[in-house]
């Protein structure tokens, strides 16, 4: 066993990791069905199955048309790994030569092309973008969403205009109140105050 083994192996495991992380932003599976569908359609009609002595043609008139619906398939597939914005689109033309492919070559390429399109355009029209990953909140409980330190402590309670303490809440402090005294009725809107604190 050789000294590059390990290293060997960790770049196996990077590599299959970014294709896994490629292969989840994308529909990759619906591409693979839409592009393996193709090549039945495409194939068939110009295939000569030898049996014996005998070469048997499965050529039809519309070879050509078989042609075209295989290679849009595989094309169309391929847009959908490259292209993931075009998915509807995708999806549905595939769907659409899927159903053309029956009449026109060999049943769909004796049904194989047909189901295999067939499967990878729905899976393409129903697929969706994950949703990105929710950030997850710190473990001190800092940051998004939580209260300024000390919002709590530094709230002020502003008594009434009489002078009276509310019920519930204890004068701590031993300076005598005047009636008036935080009578903010003549403050205005333009000078900050109208019952406000401002920050700093």
């Amino acid at each position: 066993m050789s000294a590059e083994t390990p290293a060997a192996a960790g770049q196996f495991t990077r590599r299959r990791l970014q294709f896994r992380a490629w292969r989840g932003e994308r529909p990759f599976w619906a591409g693979l069905f839409v592009m393996l569908g193709g090549l039945p359609i495409a194939y068939f009609p110009y295939a000569n199955l030898q049996i014996g002595h005998l070469t048997l043609a499965m050529a039809t008139t519309a070879g050509a048309g078989s042609l075209i619906i295989g290679v849009l398939l595989v094309v169309l597939g391929v847009s959908l790994w490259f292209q993931k914005h075009v998915r509807v689109f995708a999806g549905v033309a595939a769907i659409l030569l899927a159903l053309v492919s029956i009449p026109v070559s060999n049943i769909g390429g004796f049904l194989i092309g047909f189901l295999l399109a067939l499967v990878g355009g729905a899976m393409a029209v129903s697929w969706a973008p994950g949703a990105p990953p929710a950030e997850e909140p710190p473990a001190n409980g800092e940051g998004h969403g939580a209260s300024p330190e000390g919002a709590a402590a530094g709230t002020t309670v502003l008594e009434p205009a009489d002078g009276t303490v509310p019920t519930g809440h204890e004068d701590h402090s031993h300076a005598p109140r005047t009636p008036g005294e935080n009578d903010l009725s003549g403050t205005s809107p333009a000078n900050g105050a109208n019952g406000r604190h401002s920050a700093g």
